[in-house]
């Protein structure tokens, strides 16, 4: 039996301190694709955030794990449950894939690893997402992966000289376990 982390692209791992390098690029990625841009950080902020990652537990459900490509071990994303409710049932999740690596079903892949993980394993009623409203790629992803738009918070950040809506997307347990998403059986 594979590891419950593993799919056929990708593997699901812990942070290590080598893998500043890997959230380096990530983060460059995501500010020139249109995320919200951050103040510059040194490589030492990098090097300094990744080795406090990798010896932090998860609390409440809250990680990130590391994206690697199966087939050559390279970090090529994020993944992580970053808000949790588990009285009330419900996580809320993101995900990165590096630009050079998109297209590939790595990001689709590693949610439905996380997903499983959380409705099956820890009993999660709920997954939400937070989407740029121009992220056309992101929204089609939460879509084939049977999240719905839920709601709009409109004009909620400002970026790029302008305001901008986030689309707030939901997907239920047994939503997921009835329409699995790329990589499961």
């Amino acid at each position: 039996m594979t590891s419950f982390w593993t799919g056929e692209r990708v593997r699901l791992r812990g942070i290590e301190p080598d893998d500043w390098t890997a959230f380096m690029r990530l983060a460059a990625d995501e500010e020139r694709l249109g995320n919200l841009p951050q103040p510059p950080r040194s490589a030492e902020g990098f090097r300094a955030w990744t080795k406090e990652q990798a010896v932090l537990r998860a609390e409440d459900d809250r990680f990130q794990l590391v994206v690697e490509a199966a087939d050559s071990g390279q970090a090529v994303g994020a993944v992580g449950s970053y808000r949790t409710d588990p009285r009330a049932g419900w996580f809320e999740y993101g995900v990165t894939i590096g630009a050079d690596q998109r297209r590939r079903g790595y990001a689709a892949e590693a949610t439905t690893l996380l997903l499983r993980h959380m409705f099956e394993e820890r009993r999660y009623h709920k997954c939400q997402a937070r989407v740029f409203a121009h992220n056309g790629a992101s929204l089609a992803l939460q879509r084939r992966l049977g999240f719905v738009e839920e709601g709009r918070l409109r004009d909620h950040v400002f970026h790029g000289g302008r305001h901008h809506d986030i689309v707030l997307m939901g997907v239920l347990a047994e939503e997921f376990a009835r329409g699995r998403g790329p990589g499961d059986g």
